[in-house]
């Protein structure tokens, strides 16, 4: 095996895709909030004072990716939910983060989830890394979700911050969530449709992951979109044409609010025309760079 990664939210599709990947290459450690139940497994309690009650297995590591965070569209975001957000993002990582810097032998590379919701709701505008964080409370989740890094950067591990966009898998996440609607012909475009979405496919999303974890010149914010972004109305579209059924039911935007509040504004009506600019200059090549090649994969 190639070294030790240690990695935070390896239950979720991400996590457990990026763990399937790493497996026949590195020993892959997973951080839990409870007694461990193997050697592969780091008990941890973030919000403790003490947050490892051991940090032995943690001297070494090759890299730690932290990917930890309730679901952005799992409820509406009332104030006790938004505060689990921020915990479950910004107090976690900004824990790893001192952890791995009081280490003796630290990492050499820290990656850490984060997204496209930086940037706000930006119309038609293209957003590449230089692009400056948007307004609202996921543009500010996301950016004190990054800066909770810096004790690590600061010790001078790389820090790469993955700003992904909506990840398209069979196995969770927002498709799956879409697909029964879809197969019985209900769904369609949310709000007007000429919003941007930026997504990526999932073999594509590990991959680029992967490649992060060797590419030691790149450090900061990385956008993982996929070249081609789609309108809420192409996206429909294509999902329609992909289980072959019809896609035009649209969901009002006064609807989608009424229901779930801001996290509709921020989440679902939101425009944001990502590129990924960095991946690309570096040489990062995708394998699904079109929504149709995507949901064909993710679907057979």
């Amino acid at each position: 095996m190639a070294g030790r990664i240690i990695l935070g939210g390896a239950s979720g599709m991400l996590g457990t895709a990026l763990r399937r990947s790493l497996a026949p290459h590195f020993e892959t450690l997973q951080l839990v909030r409870r007694q461990p139940e193997s050697h592969k497994e780091v008990e941890w309690h973030p919000e403790s004072a003490s947050a490892f009650p051991e940090t032995n297995a943690l001297e070494g590591l090759t890299a730690a990716i932290h990917l930890a965070g309730a679901n952005l569209a799992g409820k509406r975001w009332t104030a006790a939910y938004k505060r689990e957000l921020v915990e479950s993002r910004v107090t976690t990582t900004r824990t790893l983060a001192q952890t791995l810097a009081s280490l003796a032998n630290p990492p050499k590379v820290l990656i850490v989830g984060s997204a496209t919701g930086i940037y706000g709701d930006r119309g038609d505008e293209v957003l590449d890394e230089s692009s400056a964080p948007g307004k609202g409370f996921l543009a500010d989740l996301c950016r004190a979700w990054e800066e909770a890094a810096a004790p690590a950067e600061q010790a001078g591990i790389r820090v790469v911050h993955l700003r992904s966009g909506v990840v398209i898998g069979r196995e969770g996440g927002a498709l799956a969530q879409m697909l029964p609607i879809f197969r019985l012909g209900l769904g369609g475009p949310l709000g007007s449709g000429r919003q941007w979405m930026s997504w990526i496919a999932l073999p594509d999303w590990v991959a680029a992951v992967r490649f992060l974890l060797s590419e030691e010149n790149l450090s900061g914010p990385i956008n993982l979109v996929a070249p081609n972004a789609v309108t809420s109305t192409g996206f429909a579209r294509a999902l329609g044409h992909a289980v072959h059924r019809p896609a035009i039911l649209r969901a009002p935007a006064f609807a989608l609010h009424l229901a779930m509040g801001e996290m509709a504004d921020e989440a679902l009506l939101a425009s944001a025309r990502v590129v990924p600019k960095r991946l690309l200059d570096a040489g990062f090549t995708f394998r699904d760079s079109t929504i149709n090649e995507a949901l064909r994969a993710a679907l057979d």
